[in-house]
């Protein structure tokens, strides 16, 4: 649990210098390095939080993963509206052609249609000149957000004396106490003890089937949230549907909103309900909301209907098939980094694909 909390606390850290850094970023090359530096620490929050919530809490951890996943949601719903203010009414960099005609240009956040760079063409878009965008702060505020995160795991790891410096506590005041347990039940020692070789040794084919299946629908599940979320706004503006810029950039707020709404409903549900009907609630939700969607293709009402269907189906996806996939296999914690990877890959593969097309 001290090498958890010790790589939340860094990757924590390094999320709030990361939005420092990014405003400061004038080459494309450093820019790539920053991001990347991004997604290595939330990659290991995302496992870490989810692993170590199953492995303290095991029959319990169903609520606690429906919690967290909720909070999730939620930053993904408040941090666009965080950012909003500071976007830039015109072009972020003025010429002196275009100084004195700023106001006439288009509103960026609607006038420019991702993947059809064709649309420029008919307007002239200065690449020097004054900038005048304030985006930089909304980068600032969210590193600013963020750093009470880090402190509060400081704190958390001073607290249960498992910084480096400090001896470790008596067991019955230790937050690792639970984990302890499950290890002497059978568990795992330490933190890498999932990649060793002997864990394998005499399994079943079950038990290797449970980790592919599982990983399986979170890579298309997981992966659907990241394309649906990314290419609505695209898909809803060309024909047949022609929706409204304006409208359409409503649709990815409503997907994530029904999402948020999902996850806070799924709390209480999940004390009640099996995590296995859960999981055949939600995937069988999501196939029928598409054949809808597909079936009246033609209609934009039914796409505002879909966004929000496909975004509560899709919303307890994840902390449920985890939930389920942990209890068949008794807890240990192993599965969940086979699963968050799953859909790891399924977010980046899936959002590939769709923008390929």
């Amino acid at each position: 649990l001290a090498q958890s909390l010790l790589a939340l606390f860094a990757s924590s850290l390094a999320i709030s210098l990361v939005f420092a850094i990014i405003p400061l970023c004038h080459n494309v090359v450093v820019l790539a390095v920053v991001m990347a530096v991004a997604g290595l620490a939330m990659g290991c929050i995302d496992t870490i939080s989810n692993m170590q919530l199953v492995k303290i809490y095991q029959k319990d951890s169903a609520i606690f993963l429906q919690a967290l996943h909720f909070f999730v949601g939620f930053g993904a719903l408040l941090s666009p509206l965080i950012a909003d203010p500071f976007l830039s009414d015109t072009n972020c960099i003025l010429s002196n052609s275009t100084a004195n005609a700023s106001s006439n240009l288009p509103h960026i956040r609607k006038s420019l249609v991702p993947h059809h760079p064709g649309n420029l063409s008919r307007y002239d878009l200065p690449m020097k000149g004054m900038v005048v965008t304030r985006v930089s702060y909304a980068f600032w505020i969210m590193a600013l957000i963020n750093l009470p995160v880090p402190i509060a795991v400081f704190f958390l790891l001073y607290k249960e004396r498992m910084v480096p410096c400090f001896t470790r506590p008596t067991e019955k005041d230790d937050l690792a106490a639970p984990v302890r347990r499950a290890q002497a039940a059978g568990g795992h020692d330490d933190f890498f003890s999932c990649c060793q070789s002997k864990n394998f040794r005499g399994a079943s084919y079950a038990y290797f089937a449970v980790h592919v299946a599982g990983a399986l629908v979170l890579f298309m599940t997981d992966g659907i949230v990241g394309e649906y979320s990314g290419f609505i706004y695209s898909y809803a503006v060309e024909e047949p549907l022609s929706v409204v810029h304006k409208v359409a950039g409503y649709l990815p707020s409503l997907f994530w909103g029904f999402i948020t709404l999902g996850r806070l409903i799924s709390i209480p549900v999940s004390y009640r309900m099996k995590p296995a009907t859960m999981v055949f609630i939600n995937v069988v939700g999501v196939l029928v909301t598409f054949l809808l969607l597909l079936i009246f293709s033609s209609s934009v009402v039914f796409l505002f209907v879909g966004t929000a269907s496909l975004g509560l189906f899709l919303s307890s996806t994840f902390p449920s098939m985890l939930a389920y996939t942990e209890d068949i296999l008794q807890y240990r914690g192993c599965a969940t980094t086979v699963l968050v990877t799953g859909a790891g890959i399924g977010e980046m593969v899936l959002q590939l694909l769709v923008g390929s097309v």
